[in-house]
């Protein structure tokens, strides 16, 4: 057993030896924080990384749910949608007493997500002291844990805790977990203030993690903790990135550097370069999905641009079916033939043959090379599964769009639903 020793320092790390990582998370911090994007953009990605960063905190302590499960979980906490149909979902849970039913997991995940949220709102002046650590711990276990786990309760004297591999024991309950926890939070509003924001957000969230000051509940804690002090440094308004996410899919790597960092006697170094590479990783992530939105919408300006100019009345209408398929292939990603007539059916039903009609308006997009299709097996059949060439809108000049369309071949069937 690796007893807790109270640090000397609360601060302590090789400056030089995390000179790289530092330097590559603030560059993807600052990128973030400059690219062009839209409101909606933002928003719809952060709520995604919002809801990985809930699973990602409880899966590292166990939790175990489906993708299912944990959708329900939280939309009985907060919708992640403000839309009529999650809300009737919500509905029908709470009558039919399903809420109630949830596993401990699931509770943990809808008591993060009410957590988060609630970080979310703070003001970025409050102080970060032991009343809001201890906020912070009572929104992650209250209807979730509390049974057994005070919230935001300090180990009282022969409460002890151990964790990890190998085996370690949080401050001794008590006088030592007192002293600790308020050192600190001396530490986090004086000496932590000479260091980066993104270094002063991980090293709180190592010695809350070490230190284990509750029953419960420690590195859901830290690791929200961490999240609102990493708000503070540059992302609070832009962008939200998901570091337990990182945290679980590297778990080994994550509690090797956190047993490392003890091991060295509290030098955050090894822990420091663990997690700034996650916030590289995960901003980085981040960045390609927006900058995919940021392509998906020129190719959405670049198409009503050239499809509205349509002479006929014909090509004109054929032309907002084929809007139609794309609209569903820029939000949708690579989809299947079977889901894309299933979707767009509605612009098709009143025609004759609605399939062959599709058929050739999806192969009208082919030849104009706004889409592209390929074969992939699935359960022992081929399936053709398409979708829109991003690369598109920086392709296609006027001329060669309005040629191509005016040479479209005659009589041309391609019946991809066969």
């Amino acid at each position: 057993m690796i007893r807790y020793t109270i640090p000397e320092r609360w601060i302590r790390y090789d400056g030089q030896a995390i000179t790289n990582a530092l330097a590559e998370a603030k560059a993807t911090i600052i990128t973030l924080r400059t690219v062009p994007f839209q409101k909606q953009w933002v928003d719809r990605l952060q709520a995604l990384e919002l809801k990985r960063e809930v699973a990602g905190t409880s899966r590292i302590e166990g939790a175990d749910f489906t993708e299912r499960e944990l959708e329900e979980a939280l939309l009985v906490a907060a919708p992640l949608v403000s839309s009529s149909k999650a809300l009737a979902i919500v509905q029908k849970m709470t009558d039919g007493g399903l809420a109630k039913s949830f596993t401990r997991s699931q509770k943990q995940a809808r008591a993060a997500m009410a957590a988060y949220r609630w970080i979310a709102t703070l003001s970025g002046d409050r102080p970060v002291d032991a009343a809001l650590i201890q906020d912070i711990h009572t929104r992650m276990v209250e209807g979730a844990d509390d049974d057994h786990c005070p919230p935001g309760v300090l180990r009282t004297y022969d409460q002890n805790v151990n964790f990890g591999s190998p085996r370690h024991r949080g401050a001794e309950g008590g006088e030592e977990v007192r002293r600790a926890f308020e050192q600190l939070v001396s530490a986090l509003r004086r000496e932590y203030h000479d260091h980066d924001p993104i270094v002063q957000a991980i090293s709180a969230h190592y010695h809350v993690a070490a230190m284990h000051p509750f029953l419960d509940g420690n590195g859901r804690t830290a690791r929200a903790l961490e999240a609102l002090l990493l708000g503070r440094a540059g992302l609070r308004d832009t962008a939200f990135i998901a570091m337990s996410n990182y945290y679980y899919d590297e778990k080994q790597g994550y509690l090797a550097a956190l047993a490392e960092t003890r091991a060295l006697g509290h030098d955050l170094t090894p822990f420091l370069k663990f997690a700034l590479k996650g916030v590289a990783v995960q901003g980085g992530r981040l960045l390609r999905e927006i900058r995919l939105e940021l392509q998906k919408e020129l190719f959405r300006n670049r198409m009503y641009e050239l499809f509205k100019r349509l002479k006929s009345k014909r090509k004109r209408v054929i032309g907002e079916r084929q809007i139609e398929i794309l609209k569903v292939l820029l939000d949708s990603g690579p989809t299947t033939s079977s889901a894309l007539f299933d979707k767009v059916y509605p612009y098709y039903s009143s025609l004759q043959n609605p399939a062959i009609a599709m058929g050739r308006d999806v192969w009208s997009l082919m030849h104009i090379q706004a889409i592209d299709m390929e074969s992939v097996a699935r359960e022992g059949n081929s399936e053709r599964v398409f979708r829109a060439r991003l690369e598109w809108p920086t392709e296609i000049t006027d001329t060669e769009f309005f040629a191509r369309i005016q040479n479209m071949p005659k009589g041309k069937t391609y019946s991809f639903l066969r």
